[in-house]
């Protein structure tokens, strides 16, 4: 399984899955052109996309949906009420609401889980393929504790850590939209993601991309650092972690 960040942060996310003849997209931001050029880099082109996971319905997660179906009939996987926001997807011919546990095909089992978020229907992904797993979880306010079970001891794990407390609550946000970052909602903060990567990382565990930071109120240096630092309070082996930029490519290997 070859795991491709191309964006993560709030312009836009677009995660490649590379699994045999499968070519999976988790969310599809940014634009059109952004992507292909991504995956031209893997001489890949739009028309080799098999399947898409949608998390939830906000531009930076689809963005080049709309423009994407025009050309291309992968199969997108969404919840009805994500469906419901989407509205350019009501005729769309290829959709999938699979949900709880289902298979892409016999060996690449998808698991679903909700996530916290101003979105409806937004959800959480673990994608197991031979025995390794990928955790993917961005844009939740928190993680509801029957979930922390399911995302537990995982080999690879990409995983929201938006924003620094301090920097968003002293910077030039407004209040409201203040509010709405650190609400359950919202974002999950360095801080939230190191208290819960805390309680998740297990032996198997190889491989944490901190995901989704925030342009205006977090830098990759402070994320590491409040991570790692709090991981290694609690006597937590580190496994190798390390920060995906909005528009830097960023490979997983599993």
């Amino acid at each position: 399984m070859l795991i491709t960040i191309f964006a993560s942060g709030s312009e836009g996310n677009i995660t490649l899955l590379q699994i045999n003849d499968k070519k999976i997209l988790i969310d599809i931001g940014m634009n059109y052109k952004y992507l292909s050029e991504s995956l031209s880099s893997y001489n890949l082109l739009p028309k080799d996309i098999t399947h898409i996971l949608i998390t939830h319905a906000h531009k930076d997660h689809v963005g080049a949906l709309d423009t994407f179906i025009k050309h291309n009939n992968p199969i997108i996987y969404i919840t009805p009420d994500a469906l419901k926001e989407a509205v350019y997807l009501k005729n769309y011919d290829n959709l999938s609401f699979e949900d709880g546990i289902f298979n892409i095909d016999e060996d690449i089992e998808v698991v679903t889980f909700n996530t916290s978020h101003d979105a409806k229907g937004s959800r959480g992904y673990i994608i197991n393929y031979k025995g390794k797993s990928l955790v993917y979880v961005t844009d939740t306010g928190y993680i509801n504790q029957k979930n922390l079970s399911k995302i537990t001891n995982k080999d690879a794990y990409i995983f929201e850590s938006n924003h620094n407390t301090e920097m968003l609550m002293h910077g030039k946000y407004p209040n409201w939209l203040k509010q709405r970052v650190i609400s359950d909602e919202g974002h999950l903060s360095n801080e939230q993601a190191a208290y819960y990567l805390t309680k998740i990382i297990g032996n198997n565990t190889k491989k944490i991309v901190l995901a989704h930071l925030s342009k205006e109120n977090n830098t990759p240096e402070i994320a590491l650092d409040t991570v790692t630092s709090t991981l290694k309070n609690e006597g937590i082996k580190l496994p190798d972690i390390v920060c995906a930029k909005q528009r830097d490519r960023l490979e997983i290997n599993l």
